[in-house]
Protein backbone atom coordinates (compact mmCIF):
# COMPACT_ATOMS: atom_id res chain seq x y z
CA UNK A 1 0.00 0.00 0.00
CA UNK A 2 2.83 2.26 0.98
CA UNK A 3 4.47 1.64 -2.31
CA UNK A 4 1.61 2.77 -4.08
CA UNK A 5 1.08 5.80 -2.16
CA UNK A 6 5.15 6.63 -3.00
CA UNK A 7 4.29 5.73 -6.73
CA UNK A 8 1.16 7.68 -6.86
CA UNK A 9 3.12 10.72 -5.30
CA UNK A 10 6.03 10.17 -7.58
CA UNK A 11 3.92 10.98 -10.51
CA UNK A 12 2.28 14.01 -9.46
CA UNK A 13 5.59 15.57 -8.67
CA UNK A 14 6.89 14.81 -12.07
CA UNK A 15 3.82 16.37 -13.56
CA UNK A 16 4.20 19.70 -11.38
CA UNK A 17 7.84 19.93 -12.29
CA UNK A 18 6.72 19.38 -16.03
CA UNK A 19 3.82 21.77 -15.65
CA UNK A 20 6.27 24.37 -13.95
CA UNK A 21 9.23 23.81 -16.68
CA UNK A 22 6.66 24.14 -19.44
CA UNK A 23 5.31 27.43 -17.93
CA UNK A 24 8.67 28.57 -17.26
CA UNK A 25 9.70 27.75 -21.04
CA UNK A 26 6.72 29.60 -22.40
CA UNK A 27 7.58 32.63 -20.18
CA UNK A 28 11.02 32.44 -21.31
CA UNK A 29 9.85 32.34 -25.46
CA UNK A 30 7.51 35.24 -24.94
CA UNK A 31 9.60 37.60 -23.15
CA UNK A 32 12.58 36.32 -25.88
CA UNK A 33 9.85 37.74 -28.69
CA UNK A 34 8.84 40.58 -26.78
CA UNK A 35 11.89 41.88 -25.49
CA UNK A 36 11.91 45.53 -24.57
CA UNK A 37 13.93 49.42 -23.80
CA UNK A 38 13.00 52.40 -22.37
CA UNK A 39 14.61 55.13 -24.72
CA UNK A 40 14.50 58.43 -24.60
CA UNK A 41 13.45 59.81 -28.47
CA UNK A 42 15.41 62.52 -29.65
CA UNK A 43 14.37 63.07 -33.20
CA UNK A 44 11.43 62.22 -35.95
CA UNK A 45 12.21 61.35 -39.17
CA UNK A 46 9.02 60.33 -40.70
CA UNK A 47 5.56 58.93 -39.43
CA UNK A 48 7.06 56.12 -38.96
CA UNK A 49 10.72 56.69 -38.28
CA UNK A 50 12.67 58.17 -35.31
CA UNK A 51 16.13 58.23 -33.78
CA UNK A 52 17.64 57.16 -30.35
CA UNK A 53 21.10 57.45 -29.48
CA UNK A 54 21.88 57.86 -33.31
CA UNK A 55 20.02 54.85 -33.73
CA UNK A 56 16.64 54.91 -36.39
CA UNK A 57 13.95 52.81 -34.70
CA UNK A 58 11.21 51.90 -37.46
CA UNK A 59 7.48 51.40 -36.25
CA UNK A 60 6.43 47.71 -36.36
CA UNK A 61 3.24 46.66 -38.18
CA UNK A 62 2.63 49.77 -39.98
CA UNK A 63 3.51 52.26 -42.78
CA UNK A 64 2.93 56.24 -42.94
CA UNK A 65 3.30 58.51 -46.29
CA UNK A 66 6.64 58.91 -47.81
CA UNK A 67 7.69 62.08 -48.50
CA UNK A 68 5.77 64.10 -51.72
CA UNK A 69 2.68 62.06 -50.56
CA UNK A 70 -0.85 62.85 -49.25
CA UNK A 71 -0.39 62.81 -45.52
CA UNK A 72 2.91 62.67 -45.25
CA UNK A 73 3.96 65.65 -43.22
CA UNK A 74 1.16 65.14 -41.08
CA UNK A 75 1.61 62.01 -39.84
CA UNK A 76 5.25 63.32 -39.06
CA UNK A 77 3.92 65.77 -37.29
CA UNK A 78 1.62 63.65 -35.29
CA UNK A 79 4.15 61.53 -34.20
CA UNK A 80 6.63 64.44 -33.37
CA UNK A 81 4.00 65.96 -30.93
CA UNK A 82 3.39 62.10 -29.19
CA UNK A 83 7.01 61.29 -28.88
CA UNK A 84 9.71 63.72 -29.39
CA UNK A 85 11.90 64.25 -26.54
CA UNK A 86 9.75 61.94 -24.38
CA UNK A 87 10.71 58.33 -22.76
CA UNK A 88 9.14 55.46 -24.37
CA UNK A 89 8.95 52.14 -24.28
CA UNK A 90 10.06 49.80 -27.19
CA UNK A 91 8.67 46.34 -27.23
CA UNK A 92 10.65 44.03 -29.98
CA UNK A 93 9.32 41.26 -31.88
CA UNK A 94 11.32 38.51 -34.17
CA UNK A 95 13.29 40.62 -36.24
CA UNK A 96 15.37 43.10 -34.30
CA UNK A 97 16.31 44.95 -37.50
CA UNK A 98 15.46 45.17 -41.30
CA UNK A 99 17.81 45.30 -44.42
CA UNK A 100 18.52 49.01 -43.67
CA UNK A 101 19.89 48.19 -39.93
CA UNK A 102 16.95 50.12 -38.43
CA UNK A 103 16.15 48.75 -35.20
CA UNK A 104 12.28 47.21 -35.78
CA UNK A 105 9.87 48.16 -32.53
CA UNK A 106 6.83 48.91 -31.36
CA UNK A 107 6.46 51.87 -29.41
CA UNK A 108 4.66 52.92 -26.04
CA UNK A 109 4.23 56.04 -24.28
CA UNK A 110 1.98 55.50 -20.90
CA UNK A 111 0.90 51.99 -21.95
CA UNK A 112 -0.64 53.46 -25.07
CA UNK A 113 0.42 51.68 -28.45
CA UNK A 114 1.90 54.91 -30.92
CA UNK A 115 1.26 52.24 -33.95
CA UNK A 116 -2.03 51.29 -33.14
CA UNK A 117 -2.85 54.73 -32.41
CA UNK A 118 -1.31 56.08 -35.70
CA UNK A 119 -3.85 53.61 -38.04
CA UNK A 120 -6.48 54.93 -35.78
CA UNK A 121 -6.15 58.46 -36.19
CA UNK A 122 -5.48 57.80 -40.24
CA UNK A 123 -1.72 58.34 -40.51
CA UNK A 124 -0.24 54.88 -41.46
CA UNK A 125 -1.90 51.83 -43.20
CA UNK A 126 -1.12 48.30 -41.55
CA UNK A 127 2.13 46.57 -42.54
CA UNK A 128 2.72 43.38 -41.69
CA UNK A 129 6.36 42.70 -44.13
CA UNK A 130 7.30 40.24 -42.14
CA UNK A 131 4.14 38.43 -41.11
CA UNK A 132 1.96 38.66 -37.84
CA UNK A 133 2.34 38.71 -34.78
CA UNK A 134 0.21 39.51 -31.46
CA UNK A 135 -0.89 43.16 -32.17
CA UNK A 136 -1.91 42.41 -35.90
CA UNK A 137 -5.21 41.78 -35.19
CA UNK A 138 -5.48 44.89 -33.10
CA UNK A 139 -3.80 47.00 -36.12
CA UNK A 140 -6.61 45.78 -38.93
CA UNK A 141 -9.27 46.89 -36.37
CA UNK A 142 -7.67 49.83 -35.93
CA UNK A 143 -7.94 49.99 -39.86
CA UNK A 144 -11.69 49.72 -39.84
CA UNK A 145 -11.85 52.00 -37.09
CA UNK A 146 -10.51 54.79 -39.22
CA UNK A 147 -13.04 53.70 -42.32
CA UNK A 148 -15.72 54.27 -40.25
CA UNK A 149 -14.47 57.88 -38.87
CA UNK A 150 -13.78 58.75 -42.54
CA UNK A 151 -10.12 60.24 -41.71
CA UNK A 152 -6.95 61.19 -43.46
CA UNK A 153 -5.64 58.35 -45.14
CA UNK A 154 -9.46 56.24 -44.52
CA UNK A 155 -11.18 59.24 -45.78
CA UNK A 156 -13.20 58.00 -48.67
CA UNK A 157 -13.34 59.80 -52.48
CA UNK A 158 -16.60 60.98 -53.57
CA UNK A 159 -15.60 60.48 -57.19
CA UNK A 160 -18.76 59.61 -59.20
CA UNK A 161 -16.44 56.62 -59.79
CA UNK A 162 -15.63 55.34 -56.78
CA UNK A 163 -18.14 53.31 -55.96
CA UNK A 164 -18.13 51.15 -59.02
CA UNK A 165 -14.13 50.33 -59.79
CA UNK A 166 -12.95 47.00 -58.81
CA UNK A 167 -9.44 45.45 -58.05
CA UNK A 168 -9.16 41.57 -60.22
CA UNK A 169 -6.70 39.05 -59.20
CA UNK A 170 -4.50 41.67 -57.50
CA UNK A 171 -3.18 43.14 -61.40
CA UNK A 172 -6.64 44.52 -62.91
CA UNK A 173 -8.79 47.90 -62.19
CA UNK A 174 -12.11 47.18 -63.95
CA UNK A 175 -14.64 50.23 -64.65
CA UNK A 176 -17.81 48.66 -63.23
CA UNK A 177 -19.75 51.87 -63.81
CA UNK A 178 -22.31 53.05 -66.63
CA UNK A 179 -19.91 55.74 -67.81
CA UNK A 180 -16.26 56.26 -68.75
CA UNK A 181 -14.03 57.53 -66.00
CA UNK A 182 -10.99 59.57 -65.63
CA UNK A 183 -8.59 57.59 -63.73
CA UNK A 184 -5.09 59.89 -64.83
CA UNK A 185 -2.46 59.66 -61.69
CA UNK A 186 -4.82 57.77 -60.08
CA UNK A 187 -2.95 55.56 -57.89
CA UNK A 188 -2.92 52.15 -56.46
CA UNK A 189 -0.50 50.98 -53.38
CA UNK A 190 0.71 47.86 -51.58
CA UNK A 191 0.96 47.77 -47.49
CA UNK A 192 4.44 49.02 -47.97
CA UNK A 193 6.06 51.54 -50.50
CA UNK A 194 4.95 49.68 -53.91
CA UNK A 195 2.77 51.59 -56.06
CA UNK A 196 1.72 51.80 -59.77
CA UNK A 197 0.31 55.81 -61.17
CA UNK A 198 -2.39 55.39 -63.89
CA UNK A 199 -1.39 57.50 -66.74
CA UNK A 200 -4.74 56.39 -68.50
CA UNK A 201 -7.02 59.75 -69.07
CA UNK A 202 -10.29 58.00 -69.47
CA UNK A 203 -11.20 53.93 -68.70
CA UNK A 204 -14.46 53.57 -70.47
CA UNK A 205 -17.70 51.36 -69.56
CA UNK A 206 -16.65 47.91 -68.50
CA UNK A 207 -12.77 48.39 -69.87
CA UNK A 208 -9.74 46.63 -67.90
CA UNK A 209 -6.92 47.87 -67.37
CA UNK A 210 -3.32 45.54 -66.27
CA UNK A 211 -1.30 47.31 -63.49
CA UNK A 212 2.04 45.38 -61.95
CA UNK A 213 2.97 45.51 -58.31
CA UNK A 214 5.49 43.43 -56.38
CA UNK A 215 3.08 41.83 -53.31
CA UNK A 216 4.62 40.51 -50.48
CA UNK A 217 4.37 36.69 -50.28
CA UNK A 218 3.02 36.76 -46.72
CA UNK A 219 -0.10 38.02 -48.29
CA UNK A 220 -0.94 41.98 -48.91
CA UNK A 221 -3.36 44.88 -49.27
CA UNK A 222 -3.99 47.15 -52.16
CA UNK A 223 -5.09 50.28 -51.31
CA UNK A 224 -6.44 52.23 -54.53
CA UNK A 225 -6.65 56.27 -54.53
CA UNK A 226 -7.74 58.70 -56.63
CA UNK A 227 -6.03 61.90 -57.90
CA UNK A 228 -6.98 64.04 -54.71
CA UNK A 229 -5.21 60.83 -52.51
CA UNK A 230 -8.80 59.80 -51.35
CA UNK A 231 -9.65 56.04 -50.72
CA UNK A 232 -11.89 54.49 -53.52
CA UNK A 233 -11.23 50.62 -53.14
CA UNK A 234 -8.53 48.55 -50.94
CA UNK A 235 -8.95 44.84 -50.13
CA UNK A 236 -6.37 41.46 -48.83
CA UNK A 237 -4.69 39.54 -51.84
Amino acid sequence: MKKRKDVLLLVALIIILLTINYSFLDKTIEKFLTDEDSVFVERVIDGDTFVIENTSVRLLGINTPERGEFYYQEAKDFLEELVLNKTVRLEYWKDRTDKYGRTLAYIFLNRENVNLKLVEEGFANYYFYGGRDKHSDALENAWESCIENNVNLCEKSINSCASCMEIKDSKTLINSCGFGCDINNWEIKTEGRNKFIFSEKILEQGEEILFVLELMDTGDTLFLRDVEGKLVVWGGV
